[in-house]
């Protein structure tokens, strides 16, 4: 049971890495590449805006 939690374990701390370098890429690209900015901001924006035409917000 131990080793199924440790890899279970594993599995998501290696998940988390893979998702932080994704982040990181993306902003590096963006600040590199200013259309992928562009991309970003406009794709931040439709999905806000279809968050708010199907009734659901986001609260921090």
């Amino acid at each position: 049971m131990n080793l199924i939690r440790f890899l279970g374990l594993l599995f998501v701390f290696i998940c988390m890495l893979a998702g932080c370098t994704i982040v990181i890429a993306l902003l590096v690209l963006a600040i590199r590449f200013w259309p992928v900015l562009l991309i970003l901001i406009l794709t931040l924006a439709l999905f806000n805006w279809f968050l708010s035409r199907i009734g659901i917000q986001v609260k921090s």
